[in-house]
């Protein structure tokens, strides 16, 4: 997808997951909202990449709510946590108030059950694993124990990866 459209320019047909206006870049494809619930559904997606307001320890994702001026509604993403094989969560690591998002229970409505496989915030990548949560990478300058103090739910050090 490619920047909002010129004012007047907005293709209605042409929208983001938020209903917005987009525009399409050199080389991007676009399809019918039939065909992405069906691949979604039907397990042919390898990898989601998902926002999110919330991950577990375990994985559960809470990527949408109810509260505020939020669309009400938890749309595709469920489809998407429960139809990929991998789901990954890209999200900042701290809300606004500085509290973790990665938190021991999400506090938000559950969108998928231990679905998540791995975590990248603006300050580490997050693996979840049998074993718990792994920060495999952090970046430049960050301690571990900066990060685990920030993250406020028991992390394994770096290089302590397992097999989820």
């Amino acid at each position: 997808m490619g920047p909002a459209p010129a004012k007047g320019e907005e293709d209605a047909d042409l929208i983001n997951a938020g209903k917005e206006p987009v525009t399409l870049l050199t080389g991007g494809a676009f399809f019918h909202h039939n065909d992405s619930f069906a691949m979604m559904r039907g397990g042919h997606l390898d990898i989601a990449v998902l926002g999110a307001f919330q991950v577990s320890v375990s994985g559960d994702l809470a990527n949408w709510h109810s509260g505020g001026d939020a669309i009400p509604a938890v749309g595709g993403a469920m489809d998407l946590a429960a139809g990929a094989k991998d789901v990954w969560v890209m999200m900042e690591h701290l809300t606004k108030e500085g509290k973790s998002k990665i938190v021991e229970r999400c506090s938000y409505p559950l969108t998928g059950i231990g679905v998540v496989k791995r975590v990248y915030t603006d300050l580490a990548v997050i693996e979840v694993t049998s074993r718990g949560l792994a920060a495999n990478r952090l970046v430049p300058g960050l301690a571990f124990e900066d990060l685990q103090r920030m993250t406020g739910v028991s992390l394994l050090p770096l290089g302590a990866r397992a097999a989820a």
